[in-house]
């Protein structure tokens, strides 16, 4: 299959090139450089140019924070940029795969989110990204949207990496413990897209590594799977903090946990659960950090 992936050069983007290809499909990879989603005429040539059967869009305004701040720029890229894509996917027939994220929900559920609950973003990214996915419901006659969380691999920045930077230069590091979702390791989360983008069992899926817990939980166990895999020692201490104790700018989601009721009601493989991935995640990345 011949798949347009952009935001290529990003931390899923940049899987998603490599293990597409690993499995045999023609990828054209498309990082900001290449093409600017918010262009429309550039969206249009760029896909009238190479024709792909599928776009596996990546791309979009992810600084959560950042947003808050930066309406326009966020709305640009997630939603009108979005918008782009699918008409110019549209002109093509190609199906279209479209990120999106737990933002879209207000994170006050005492239950995990399935695919049709009610939406009700809290912040300028929930927001733009949720306007992202109306767009692509309204314009799309074969899409698959997907939503996933706390997402974590080998490119670019994340939790883990960060916690692995922090050991090195503080004895003790504050993660809260009052905000809880599903960690997603890009390997796992790319493997779920092969096999979707290959069907057409279109619709919204909720797409994370299994099991839940809180970011202080995650860090912990961090570092207990980092000592399992590796020699390597951290004398650091995680301790718990509240939401109140760590305050940022955009609003987090007390509850980020996604019920995957799409992938087993259209009979899909569901992710591995959260701990595993970040096993594997570490071994890889202990083994890159040595090489």
């Amino acid at each position: 299959m011949k798949v347009l992936v952009t935001g290529a050069a990003g931390q899923l983007g940049s899987d998603v090139v490599s293990l597409f290809r690993k499995v045999g499909h023609t990828v054209i990879a498309c990082d900001r450089n290449l093409l600017d989603i918010t262009d429309e005429a550039a969206c249009l040539m760029t896909l009238n140019e190479h024709k792909p059967e599928a776009v596996i869009h990546c791309a979009g305004f992810t600084a959560v924070d950042l947003a808050e701040q930066e309406v326009d720029a966020a709305y640009a890229v997630n939603a009108t940029g979005t918008r782009n894509m699918v008409l110019a996917s549209e002109r093509v027939g190609a199906k279209f795969c479209y990120i999106s994220t737990d933002y879209v929900f207000d994170g006050n559920s005492e239950s995990p989110y399935h695919e049709y609950d009610n939406t009700n973003p809290q912040t300028i990214y929930g927001k733009s990204k949720r306007a992202g996915e109306i767009l692509v419901q309204s314009l799309s006659s074969a899409y698959f949207i997907v939503r996933t969380s706390w997402v974590y691999g080998m490119h670019g920045k994340n939790f883990v990496k960060t916690m692995l930077q922090l050991a090195e230069e503080r004895p003790v590091i504050n993660v809260v413990n009052d905000q809880k979702g599903s960690p997603t390791y890009t390997v796992d989360l790319v493997g779920f897209l092969l096999e979707l983008i290959q069907t057409e069992k279109y619709g919204i899926y909720h797409t994370s590594n299994t099991e839940s817990c809180t970011w202080y939980e995650f860090a912990k166990a961090i570092f207990v799977e980092l000592e399992s895999t590796s020699k390597k020692r951290y004398s650091v201490r995680v301790n718990p903090c509240t939401t109140e104790e760590f305050p940022l700018p955009a609003r987090r989601p007390r509850n980020s946990i996604m019920d995957h009721l799409s992938i087993r009601t259209n009979g899909l493989t569901d992710l591995r659960p959260w701990r595993e991935g970040l096993r594997d995640f570490l071994r890889d990345f202990s083994s890159t950090s040595k090489g």
